[in-house]
């Protein structure tokens, strides 16, 4: 079983991709860098946590954009 993330990681993470959906990308180590920049977080822990988070939801996005497309194939 996984980690459980907290709400306060998964509140700003899907804030930060509502508000800026462009500058994220399937990319752990770029979006870090965008979440430093974007936010002032008062740990790494943290910042790693809510950049994770959006990588995640990131490839969920895409998946399901794919899945989508092959649907419309068909």
């Amino acid at each position: 079983m996984g980690k459980v993330r907290i709400n306060v990681v998964k509140r700003t993470a899907r804030k930060l991709l509502q508000m800026y959906p462009d500058l994220f990308t399937r990319d752990f180590e770029h979006n870090k860098r965008v979440v430093n920049e974007l936010i002032e977080v008062n740990s790494k822990k943290l910042r790693n946590q809510i950049a994770g988070y959006v990588t995640h939801l990131k490839k969920v996005e895409e998946r399901r954009q794919r899945t989508e497309l092959r649907e419309e194939f068909m």
